[in-house]
Protein backbone atom coordinates (compact mmCIF):
# COMPACT_ATOMS: atom_id res chain seq x y z
CA UNK A 1 0.00 0.00 0.00
CA UNK A 2 1.32 3.56 -1.25
CA UNK A 3 1.41 6.35 0.93
CA UNK A 4 -0.73 9.47 0.43
CA UNK A 5 2.07 11.33 -0.72
CA UNK A 6 3.41 8.56 -2.75
CA UNK A 7 -0.48 8.53 -4.49
CA UNK A 8 0.02 12.18 -5.02
CA UNK A 9 3.63 11.70 -6.75
CA UNK A 10 1.76 9.10 -8.83
CA UNK A 11 -0.58 11.55 -9.67
CA UNK A 12 1.78 14.33 -10.69
CA UNK A 13 3.65 12.31 -13.06
CA UNK A 14 6.53 12.41 -10.92
CA UNK A 15 9.24 9.96 -11.96
CA UNK A 16 7.54 10.24 -15.92
CA UNK A 17 9.36 12.26 -18.96
CA UNK A 18 12.16 12.31 -20.21
CA UNK A 19 14.63 15.09 -20.97
CA UNK A 20 12.61 18.69 -20.13
CA UNK A 21 9.34 16.84 -19.33
CA UNK A 22 10.97 14.44 -17.00
CA UNK A 23 9.90 14.75 -12.98
CA UNK A 24 11.71 13.37 -10.71
CA UNK A 25 10.41 11.07 -8.06
CA UNK A 26 11.59 12.57 -5.17
CA UNK A 27 12.56 16.36 -5.22
CA UNK A 28 14.69 18.38 -2.29
CA UNK A 29 12.03 20.63 -0.92
CA UNK A 30 10.34 16.29 -0.06
CA UNK A 31 13.13 15.65 2.53
CA UNK A 32 14.55 17.48 5.70
CA UNK A 33 18.37 16.64 5.59
CA UNK A 34 21.31 17.84 7.24
CA UNK A 35 23.56 17.08 4.46
CA UNK A 36 24.09 19.23 1.64
CA UNK A 37 21.87 19.28 -1.31
CA UNK A 38 22.24 20.80 -4.45
CA UNK A 39 19.54 22.38 -7.21
CA UNK A 40 21.38 22.34 -10.87
CA UNK A 41 20.32 23.22 -14.00
CA UNK A 42 21.29 20.66 -17.26
CA UNK A 43 22.29 21.49 -20.34
CA UNK A 44 21.27 18.26 -21.92
CA UNK A 45 18.19 17.66 -20.67
CA UNK A 46 16.80 21.67 -20.20
CA UNK A 47 15.64 21.45 -16.33
CA UNK A 48 16.67 21.92 -13.27
CA UNK A 49 17.69 18.39 -11.52
CA UNK A 50 17.12 17.59 -8.07
CA UNK A 51 20.69 15.96 -6.46
CA UNK A 52 20.54 15.03 -2.77
CA UNK A 53 24.48 15.07 -1.79
CA UNK A 54 27.79 16.13 -3.07
CA UNK A 55 28.72 12.64 -4.21
CA UNK A 56 25.08 12.84 -6.63
CA UNK A 57 26.20 16.49 -7.63
CA UNK A 58 30.03 15.02 -8.70
CA UNK A 59 28.36 11.84 -10.29
CA UNK A 60 26.02 14.29 -12.33
CA UNK A 61 28.24 16.60 -14.14
CA UNK A 62 30.76 13.60 -15.04
CA UNK A 63 27.54 12.30 -16.87
CA UNK A 64 26.60 16.09 -17.77
CA UNK A 65 30.43 16.65 -19.43
CA UNK A 66 30.27 13.12 -21.42
CA UNK A 67 29.75 13.17 -24.70
CA UNK A 68 27.29 10.10 -25.18
CA UNK A 69 25.18 10.79 -22.88
CA UNK A 70 22.09 11.61 -24.07
CA UNK A 71 19.72 11.72 -20.77
CA UNK A 72 19.70 11.99 -17.18
CA UNK A 73 17.03 11.37 -14.61
CA UNK A 74 17.74 11.64 -11.03
CA UNK A 75 15.63 9.96 -8.32
CA UNK A 76 14.34 7.10 -10.79
CA UNK A 77 11.49 5.28 -9.37
CA UNK A 78 12.00 1.41 -9.47
CA UNK A 79 9.25 -0.66 -10.47
CA UNK A 80 7.11 -1.05 -7.57
CA UNK A 81 5.88 -4.88 -8.55
CA UNK A 82 9.36 -5.88 -9.72
CA UNK A 83 10.62 -4.55 -6.04
CA UNK A 84 7.62 -6.20 -4.20
CA UNK A 85 8.38 -9.39 -6.17
CA UNK A 86 12.26 -9.42 -5.44
CA UNK A 87 12.27 -8.48 -1.87
CA UNK A 88 9.53 -11.46 -1.56
CA UNK A 89 11.96 -13.64 -3.37
CA UNK A 90 14.98 -12.97 -1.03
CA UNK A 91 12.55 -13.31 1.99
CA UNK A 92 13.32 -9.92 3.25
CA UNK A 93 10.87 -6.95 4.07
CA UNK A 94 9.89 -4.40 1.69
CA UNK A 95 11.36 -1.40 2.34
CA UNK A 96 8.60 0.86 4.27
CA UNK A 97 7.61 3.76 6.33
CA UNK A 98 4.77 4.21 8.59
CA UNK A 99 3.29 1.10 7.65
CA UNK A 100 3.07 2.01 4.15
CA UNK A 101 5.68 0.55 1.33
CA UNK A 102 8.34 2.97 0.37
CA UNK A 103 8.98 3.05 -3.75
CA UNK A 104 12.52 1.96 -4.36
CA UNK A 105 14.33 4.87 -6.56
CA UNK A 106 17.83 4.35 -7.96
CA UNK A 107 19.87 7.64 -7.76
CA UNK A 108 20.69 8.14 -11.66
CA UNK A 109 18.73 6.67 -15.00
CA UNK A 110 20.86 7.27 -17.94
CA UNK A 111 20.68 6.91 -21.52
CA UNK A 112 23.57 6.80 -23.70
CA UNK A 113 24.62 6.64 -27.73
CA UNK A 114 26.95 3.49 -26.89
CA UNK A 115 24.91 0.70 -28.83
CA UNK A 116 26.34 -1.88 -26.24
CA UNK A 117 24.99 0.13 -23.35
CA UNK A 118 22.16 2.13 -24.51
CA UNK A 119 20.74 2.65 -21.00
CA UNK A 120 21.74 2.28 -17.44
CA UNK A 121 20.88 2.44 -13.96
CA UNK A 122 23.58 4.41 -11.34
CA UNK A 123 23.39 4.43 -7.37
CA UNK A 124 25.94 7.25 -6.09
CA UNK A 125 26.72 5.97 -2.56
CA UNK A 126 29.80 6.86 -0.25
CA UNK A 127 30.98 3.60 0.58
Amino acid sequence: MLSKKQEKWLKEGRGQGEFADYKPWIKISDISSSGRSHRVFGHKTRRTHHLMSDLELATFLFLEWSQEIIDIREQFPLKFDETLRIAENMQVKHPAIRGNTHVMTSDFYVVSSDKELSQFVLQAKYS
